[in-house]
């Protein structure tokens, strides 16, 4: 069955700015934006909203109330959680390498940009089977891993892909065969 999956990339904060591994939330000219754009979403059968603060604020200020259920959660960045990748960089810079250049790499204690895409791709292929037209408030990562896994990408691509926050990624087909809209601005 086909379904039309629009990927909304969630408002920026402090956090993000800084490069900084983990949740906080977006700032209130970012809520502003994100308030103005509401009236142009398309209507959608089911929403998803990623369970981060900056996510859960991007919908309210969207005007969306995930009722779907979760979307996938940002990429666990485990004991860098809470510091900025110029800190860790700094303190273990091969590390910092390794995990940028070796998608199964997971030199943090917790997920590998593999795994993401992996977790990332059964929700996705999950949706097809219903059909429809999805939002989905998510993280920057989750986009990138959705795109990378639809159009079969090599999971090295993943960092080269730039998702701006509060633009819409739209994927488009069924298992096995998806089309990409990306970058629209909302």
């Amino acid at each position: 069955m086909t379904v039309r999956v629009t990927l909304i990339s969630a408002a920026a904060g402090a956090a993000a700015r800084e490069a900084r591994f983990g949740d906080g939330p977006p700032d209130e000219a970012a809520l502003r934006r994100a308030a103005e754009a509401a009236g142009g979403l398309p209507a959608a059968s089911r929403v998803f909203g990623a369970p981060s603060a900056r996510c859960r604020a991007t919908c309210a200020a969207l005007g969306l109330t995930p009722g779907a259920g979760p979307a996938p959660h940002d990429l666990d960045p485990g004991r860098w959680r809470g510091r900025s990748l110029a800190e860790v960089g700094a303190e273990e810079p091969e590390a910092v390498a390794r995990w940028l250049t070796d998608p199964a790499a997971a030199p943090h204690g917790g997920e590998s940009v593999l795994g993401l895409v992996a977790r990332v791709g059964g929700w996705l292929d999950s949706l097809a089977e219903e059909g429809g037209r999805v939002l989905a408030v998510v993280e920057p990562a989750v986009v990138r891993a959705a795109v990378v896994h639809g159009l079969g990408l090599p999971a090295e691509v993943f960092w080269r892909l730039d998702v701006r926050p509060l633009t819409g990624t739209e994927l488009s087909g069924r298992v096995g065969r998806w089309n990409l809209r990306c970058g629209a601005p909302l």
